[in-house]
């Protein structure tokens, strides 16, 4: 699980808005016209650019288990 601490601190790598933890196991950008959405992988956000941008068109209901990528 990401921490609270990291949490308050992380932001999307593309347009600098704040993410939020979905309780799949992705951060999602709160920016509306971002919308990209980063996997946490053992408990370590993968905040690359290209792989937020992988799940832009993907809704946050549809978005696969991240220990599976």
């Amino acid at each position: 699980m990401v921490s609270k601490d990291l949490l308050d601190i992380l932001v999307c790598p593309f347009c600098k808005t704040k993410v939020e933890l979905h309780a799949d196991g992705w951060l999602l950008c709160q920016n509306p016209e971002c919308r990209r959405k980063y996997p946490v992988k053992d408990d370590i956000p993968v905040m690359l650019v290209e792989e937020g941008t992988k799940w832009i068109d993907t809704e946050p209901e549809s978005l696969p288990d991240p220990a599976s990528l």
